[in-house]
């Protein structure tokens, strides 16, 4: 045990205080604290250390059948003893982050309301509004007790889609990804579903779902009900980020658009993806040489997330000098390229069209689509991008048309689940004889390319989030704004050592505790350049250290 940590008070006796997963240490509790608390014959007789419970868990985890059911033992753990989970989580991130977070959570919420376990979080009915503030308060945590709220809807969940209430489970794996990646104590944080009904008939159709059964809300219901979430949770906890996970496309970006210049919020999908995104572009010409300002963007995929990376392409193309940055970007939905002829464009799409004139003599397919072998082939494109879901849809000859002119061409097939990923990294690097940089969005093994190994980068927001939620933190930010963002993009592309031959375009997973601390520093540092900070340092180094949470023990003391 770490007696540097202050210790907590508590009133908690006996099986009451082993039942407490913020205080249970389990078999870690000293014979004098056994004494003290009324644990006397509750537990065997073996006193263990933190790290000697933390290496039996993971025997026991390795030990498990399949990818589920080591979900399963993990969230059990956490509801057990939260100290030992995340030091098990902090320990193995690499192998475990899979586990917790994408894919193998997805599988978790699908079976969520047949296998419910407990409670842990809030659960807020778009049928009760008049709930919002008393679910709420009903966490016992007061104004200065929150740092961080991560809410979904369960709309859009990874590439599953509408889950309803099972939405739960994606806001507590991104808080465990928040905690064991960032440092962010998860006693100051919150994990919200807002249960606005489902579409998805199955559930309804099932005797064991456990959310509003009902279709989804209309859209001036829903926003009505967001609204009040936010307006209630910012008044209620001042200094909290509210993080939106998984919103569907048709609400993600109004919802994002509509609080984000009042409030403390951050959409994980438009902008923790636009910013890894960047940082794999900025590492690329990094390794690859050229200027941001001379590129060729290709974006297949110009849902929220294809357009919040357009959207931060832009902003760092202007930051290089070129006086309109959406002159560099070609970006295709599934009716392919947008152009300002098509009548059916979102009106976060519409600053992407390109003018009908410009590519009146381009090839279109049947249905009148500009698709995107024929951008490829018209474009010349230095970067491809995919967010579109459509797997291996960049094709041989899409690949070798683009390098055919570009020396070093940055791919990007960043879709997941690995099943919808626009291209497998192995086949890119061969068909480029090498020559490519790449990242992927889903985890892809090295590639064997004439003989020689090439690690692949994956393009995960888990090297984004964690960091950046710190950084809000440590500066005390009022609001997240663009320069944060690029702060953090900037941060984690220089976290990839040039010098290396065959170094990935992004820092590993296993270094992803480092990678946060250098993007909290970057994005509080920006934060004060951009005026949002209520707190400055010199350089937030110290402070950002200091803030990280470690999974450690406290000494537990009787209250009163």
């Amino acid at each position: 045990m770490n007696r540097s940590l202050p210790p907590v008070e508590t009133r908690l006796r006996g099986r009451q205080l082993l039942a407490d997963p913020r205080l249970s240490h389990g078999v870690a509790f000293t014979r004098d604290e056994r004494q003290a608390f009324g644990l006397v014959g509750l537990l065997p007789p073996a006193v263990l250390t933190l790290e000697e419970q933390a290496a039996r868990a993971y025997q026991q985890f390795s030990a498990q059948p399949d990818d589920l059911a080591k979900n399963v033992f993990l969230t059990l753990l956490h509801e057990r003893i939260e100290v030992l989970y995340f030091r098990l989580l902090q320990d193995h991130l690499e192998e475990m982050l899979p586990i917790v977070y994408t894919p193998t959570v997805g599988e978790a919420i699908r079976r969520f309301s047949g296998e419910f376990r407990g409670a842990r979080g809030v659960y807020l009915s778009v049928d009760e509004p008049d709930d919002i503030e008393a679910s709420l308060r009903a966490t016992g945590l007061g104004p200065e007790d929150v740092d961080l709220i991560v809410a979904s809807d369960g709309e859009a969940i990874l590439g599953i889609g509408d889950w309803g209430v099972g939405g739960i489970a994606i806001s507590m794996g991104k808080l465990s990804v928040y905690t064991a990646a960032g440092g962010i104590d998860p006693a100051r944080t919150l994990p919200v579903v807002l249960d606005v009904g489902t579409n998805r008939q199955s559930l309804l159709d099932d005797p064991l779902y456990l959310g509003n059964r009902h279709p989804r809300a209309d859209t001036p219901t829903y926003d009505a009900f967001v609204d009040a979430y936010v307006q209630t949770a910012s008044r209620l906890f001042p200094h909290a980020l509210l993080h939106w996970e998984d919103l569907g496309a048709a609400n993600a970006r109004r919802v994002l658009d509509r609080h984000q210049h009042e409030r403390l919020t951050f959409n994980d999908d438009i902008q923790g993806t636009a910013a890894v995104a960047l940082a794999a572009v900025l590492s690329a010409l990094r390794l690859g040489g050229g200027r941001l300002g001379d590129q060729r963007v290709v974006i297949h995929g110009a849902g929220t997330a294809g357009i919040g990376i357009a959207e931060q392409l832009v902003a760092a193309i202007e930051e290089d000098g070129a006086s309109d940055g959406r002159r560099a970007i070609w970006a295709l939905s599934s009716r392919g390229l947008l152009t300002s002829a098509d009548g059916q464009l979102r009106d976060f799409q519409q600053p992407f069209a390109r003018p009908a004139d410009e590519v009146a003599d381009f090839a279109r397919d049947p249905q009148g689509r500009i698709g995107l072998a024929e951008v490829v082939r018209r474009v010349r494109p230095t970067i491809l991008i995919g967010t579109s879901g459509q797997s291996a849809s960049f094709t041989e000859e899409i690949v070798r048309a683009m390098a055919a002119h570009c020396e070093r061409p940055v791919v990007m097939p960043l879709s997941n689940p690995t099943s919808l990923s626009e291209a497998d990294p192995a086949d890119v690097l061969a068909w480029t004889d090498g020559r490519a940089l790449v990242a992927t969005g889903s985890p892809f093994p090295p590639a064997r390319v004439g003989g020689e190994t090439f690690p692949v980068a994956q393009a995960n927001n888990a090297l984004v989030f964690p960091g950046l939620g710190l950084g809000v933190i440590v500066a005390r930010a009022s609001r997240v704004t663009p320069g944060m963002l690029r702060a953090a993009a900037g941060a984690i592309a220089e976290q990839v050592d040039g010098a290396q031959p065959g170094t990935p375009l992004l820092p590993p997973v296993a270094t992803l505790r480092r990678t946060s601390a250098a993007v909290a520093a970057a994005v509080a540092r920006a934060a004060v350049r951009d005026g949002v900070a209520r707190r400055a340092d010199e350089t937030f180094e110290g402070s950002v250290a200091a803030a990280m949470w470690e999974p450690a023990y406290r000494p537990i003391l009787p209250a009163g």
